[in-house]
């Protein structure tokens, strides 16, 4: 089961519809079949029932779908904190003429604040 497959078994319980959810994720609808049947093996419950007027989440489903967004939202949560999250530096510049008080007061100042 992968991350992907959750967020195709939420599209496919949002919209009712295999073929719209393979549509709106531009993939084709045999593959997304493929890929809730995969996750329905593998958690050895049938997550949706088919009939011809669609697609409807089973008891097992609503509840296991709960949890497919709450892991899909935390895979989000992560990406927005970490992956575009601009990194802290600060920076510190000094330009002065090569004095011997500056550069003693320089090192005087590195002393002091290097812990900080």
């Amino acid at each position: 089961m992968t991350l992907q497959n959750l967020k195709y078994m939420i599209k496919v319980a949002e919209t009712g519809s295999i073929t719209e959810a393979a549509r709106q994720l531009c993939i084709s609808q045999p593959s997304l079949s493929n890929a809730i049947k995969e996750v329905e093996k593998e958690v050895n419950s049938m997550v949706f029932t088919r009939s011809r007027s669609g697609i409807a989440l089973t008891n097992e489903g609503m509840e296991f779908l709960g949890y497919a967004r709450q892991v899909v939202e935390q895979e989000d949560l992560l990406r927005e904190r970490y992956l575009k999250a601009k990194p802290h530096r600060q920076l510190f510049s000094i330009s002065t003429q090569h004095y011997a008080f500056v550069v003693r007061a320089f090192v005087n100042f590195v002393k002091k604040y290097s812990q900080e």
